[in-house]
């Protein structure tokens, strides 16, 4: 066995430290979040518990936490939604050239670039004038949608690039009408990417503060709540809901994961089906 080069060894320090950077903040959160009842913000720890995990069920004296993790779960279920939808049926519009296609296409990426909280004003201001409910699941809601549909139909775009058409066409020689063929045929083909887009969307809402400061209306969303509590909140409890939202995330990337292998597992057992002719 030949010895590693050095270069090696010098690109795994780098590594390592990128995952320390990526991850020390996190991992220190959640090793502060098992403070002692007497445990401040900083190190040293002052015992070991689980009393502040327990304090965030406990009737809070400032802020709405569970009541801001509802409507962030919920806005980001809406989100999702409306992501996967509206990404699908625009990735199937751009496969074919029209009329202004090329500008709308600009358009749509440049809401990538400009500055969240520039979007999150115009968002509120339009609303407020127009003597709409500046509100969570109104505005809000459109001011995520400028954020995750432009990552929704760029990966749509990337997948109908590789999609051959002939898969389309025969279903279409089967006698399967357009909306057949999509639905018996695209969609289960790109179901992964879909599940792709689904996350995209879901998590880039959940966890979104720019383009909903200014759009949440009376009520914050989780990531909101958590700044709030960063102004008047002196324990670790604060750190206990950051270990608790973390795992959230984790959860739902497990959730989507089991879905895309469940999904995967489903397709091969159709394949193999169908090509012993069941």
């Amino acid at each position: 066995m030949e010895p590693r080069p050095k270069s090696f060894y010098l690109l795994a320090a780098v590594f390592a430290l990128f995952l320390a950077f990526l991850y020390g903040p996190t991992i220190t959160i959640a090793i502060l979040s098992f403070q002692g009842p007497e445990g401040g913000l900083t190190f040293p720890m002052r015992g070991v518990s689980t009393y502040w995990f327990q304090d965030l069920f406990r009737q809070q004296a400032v802020g709405d936490i569970w009541g801001a993790f509802r409507r962030s779960f919920a806005l980001g279920l809406m989100v999702m939604v409306a992501t996967v939808v509206i990404a699908l049926m625009g990735g199937l519009a751009f496969r074919k050239r029209f009329a202004g296609s090329g500008a709308l296409f600009y358009l749509i990426i440049t809401a990538l670039v400009i500055p969240s909280i520039l979007v999150s004003l115009g968002v509120g201001l339009i609303f407020s004038q127009s003597g709409l409910s500046v509100h969570w699941a109104t505005s809000g809601f459109g001011s995520q949608l400028t954020w995750t549909l432009p990552f929704g139909l760029l990966i749509m775009f990337a997948i109908f690039n590789r999609f051959n058409p002939a898969y389309e066409e025969a279903a279409r020689d089967q006698g399967a009408t357009a909306w057949q063929t999509i639905r018996h045929v695209v969609v289960p083909m790109i179901a992964p990417s879909l599940f792709g887009v689904a996350l995209f969307g879901f998590t880039l809402s959940y966890d979104e503060f720019a383009r909903t400061l200014l759009t949440a209306g009376s009520y914050n969303t989780l990531p909101l709540e958590i700044y709030g509590m960063t102004t008047n909140v002196t324990t670790p409890v604060i750190f206990a809901l950051g270990t608790l939202t973390t795992i959230f995330s984790f959860l739902v990337i497990g959730v989507f994961m089991g879905a895309l292998w469940i999904s995967a597992r489903r397709r091969a057992r159709l394949g193999s089906d169908a090509g012993k002719g069941v």
